[in-house]
């Protein structure tokens, strides 16, 4: 429930515990928030963990739409002006902990809660930015470069000035559906980055901000296998958060 009049309302306190209308549910690797066909009756909050969001088509291909970190909202669409049912299927990468709000709650909260309303719809506009940013880069960009900001905005490059970062598990299958290419094609591309130095891996991969230079140019060199530092960066962009998440979207 929202605060009443004599309590101060915290958004930090609200969507890091349990009450009326809210309950903190976790989940492990592979288990599912929701499905697709679901009634579309809570939105989840994210408080630890990776989760990634998928759609099956009538022919049961299935596609990965989004990958989630935490502290992000997931199923907002619950919130439509007619509740109906989900649309995709929302599943754990890893183990996850996240905050599952009623409809009504979430609903009464946003309309009762200027603070919380704010948050919410920054996390609506930033989405809508990423969205609109994927299909500009699915439309002119090749399978390389794509699959580079993919793996960029997986390591969470912008979010601290770590030269490096691991990511969660994740196939080279789900790399291809998110790319719109084939697996063999996103081997052959992760082999390539591999040998100029922009990752590394074995169980999971280790991706370097060098990569970043793939973002921000059209070709990678051809036929050089030399590993490049990342003072191939623009100086406008090495070691700034903000804008390595900038060159992202």
């Amino acid at each position: 429930m929202a605060a009443t009049k004599d309590q101060t309302f915290d958004v930090a306190t609200f969507l890091a515990n349990a009450g009326l209308g809210r309950r903190i549910v976790q989940l492990d690797p592979k288990q599912i928030f929701f499905s697709q066909g679901d009634p579309a009756d809570s939105v989840f909050y994210l408080q630890q963990g990776r989760a990634r969001v998928t759609v099956v088509s009538e022919i049961g291909k299935e596609a990965t739409i989004a990958l989630v970190p935490e502290g992000e909202f997931i199923g907002e669409g619950a919130l439509a002006a007619i509740p109906g049912l989900r649309l995709s299927t929302a599943t754990a990468i890893t183990a996850c902990s996240a905050l599952r709000i009623g409809r009504d709650e979430m609903t009464h909260a946003m309309h009762e809660e200027p603070e919380f309303s704010e948050l919410f719809m920054k996390f609506l506009l930033a989405r809508s930015m990423r969205i609109q940013a994927d299909l500009v880069d699915q439309l002119f960009n090749s399978s390389e470069k794509r699959l580079a900001r993919i793996l960029l905005l997986m390591a969470e490059f912008g979010q601290s000035d770590e030269p490096h970062a691991l990511l969660p598990k994740i196939s080279q299958e789900t790399l291809a559906e998110m790319v719109g290419t084939t697996r063999s094609r996103v081997s052959y591309f992760m082999n390539r980055f591999r040998e100029l130095g922009f990752i590394d891996y074995k169980d999971r991969i280790r991706v370097h901000k060098s990569l970043l230079n793939v973002i921000l140019h059209d070709q990678l060199p051809d036929g050089k296998t030399e590993k490049p530092s990342t003072t191939a960066l623009p100086e406008a962009v090495q070691g700034h958060p903000k804008e390595i998440l900038q060159a992202l979207y």
